[in-house]
């Protein structure tokens, strides 16, 4: 099976370059960073704010991608949530809960469970240096901070959700010290990774540098 790890910061736009890109080269797309949404989604749904009652929710929590019409969705206890996972509220609950190591471990079999069945391409924080440490190719995708918060803003305006620019900016610059901070698996390049700055490119222009890149790295 072929593994293609993409890491980066909030806002970097991996999982929408990692979905066509899964569509291109005909992989199953694993965005892992709405397993750990879904885990934010029921600590918020459940008003639990502590490390301690977190962890013991984790019994009772079912979560699980399912790809439905050549799309992927997310499943939080037999309901999708595919879309309730995607605000900002939600996004700073699973970077919060992320930094539990109890909370990666309940997720990290199924991540790797997935790669070890299917051709993939995985995005997340920790995918190259953590969850597939032997991933054929690295990539950390990146780009300016006022870049990645002008693509989220939009994002977030596209699907409907009311936001302000400076909010979205004070959010992804919150994440990105917790992501880079934080004792288990910080966010960081793997060593072996090869590092991509959009800033400059568009949409279309990153998917294709990504996916040459891919390409040439995995003859």
């Amino acid at each position: 099976m072929i593994s293609i790890a993409i890491d980066g910061p909030a806002g970097a736009g991996k999982s929408t370059i990692a979905k066509e890109l899964s569509k291109k080269l005909l992989y199953i797309y694993v965005d892992t960073g709405a397993l750990y949404r879904a885990i934010g989604l029921y600590m918020i749904d459940n008003n639990i704010n502590n490390d301690k009652s977190a962890v013991s929710s984790l019994k009772n929590i079912k979560v699980n991608l399912e790809f439905i019409d050549k799309e992927q969705k997310v499943f939080l206890c037999g309901k999708d949530v595919s879309s309730k996972i995607r605000t900002p509220e939600v996004s700073m609950m699973a970077s919060k809960v992320s930094a539990i190591p109890e909370v990666r471990s309940f997720l990290f079999d199924l991540q790797q469970n997935m790669a070890k069945q299917n051709n993939v391409i995985m995005d997340g924080r920790d995918i190259g240096t953590v969850v597939l440490p032997d991933a054929n190719v690295k990539i950390f995708l990146t780009a300016s901070l006022e870049k990645r918060a002008q693509r989220r803003y939009k994002d977030l305006l596209e699907k409907g959700i009311k936001c302000q620019y400076e909010e979205v900016l004070r959010d992804i610059i919150k994440r990105d010290e917790d992501d880079s901070n934080r004792k288990i698996a910080p966010l960081k390049p793997a060593d072996d990774a090869i590092i991509i700055d959009t800033t400059e490119y568009s949409l279309k222009e990153s998917i294709d540098l990504v996916l040459n890149t891919i390409k040439n790295n995995l003859r």
